[in-house]
């Protein structure tokens, strides 16, 4: 099986996302379960850490977006692994709201937390959702990402 992080972290989102928080398993019942469902360890182990990393993230960032004016420029290295079609992407959902500076941040730093050479629009996609879901006051931005994912609406322009 040639799976990655993000196939764990969506497996998880869309097989956990929903249950009760009395009924969610704990860390050694979710592996066993990824184990069985045919996700290699080490990369459960990966994700698992990613959703750690993004968690004390969030909680560390507790910063508000400075103006709406202000402009992001990526690293070269950042350029590399997000292509022009990421970083469209990433200025669509600022501009239409969905993401603030804050969490757009988070999203970069999450993905290239990822361990692959480029990340897909998809993928970004997907971690857009799942930083988008913990963050207080993103309830509406999360349910827009969401739809966007699910409904697979037509693509925004650059």
């Amino acid at each position: 099986m040639n799976e990655n992080v993000v196939d764990i972290l969506i497996y998880l989102f869309e097989n956990f996302m929903d249950a009760e928080l009395s009924s969610q398993p704990n860390q050694t019942e979710l592996q066993e379960e990824l184990t069985e469902a045919g996700f290699p360890v080490p990369m459960i182990k990966k994700a698992f850490h990613w959703l750690d990393e993004l968690a004390w993230r969030q909680r560390d960032c507790q910063q508000t977006a400075h103006t709406s004016q202000a402009f992001r420029i990526y690293t070269t290295q950042e350029a590399i692994r997000l292509d022009t079609e990421c970083r469209g992407m990433l200025l669509f959902l600022e501009q239409h709201e969905i993401l603030d500076q804050v969490s757009r941040e988070l999203v970069i730093d999450r993905a290239l937390a990822l361990d692959t050479a480029h990340i897909s629009v998809e993928d970004l996609r997907w971690i857009v959702l799942l930083v988008l879901m913990n963050q207080p006051g993103q309830e509406s931005a999360f349910a827009r990402m969401e739809e966007l994912i699910y409904n697979d609406t037509p693509r925004y322009l650059h």
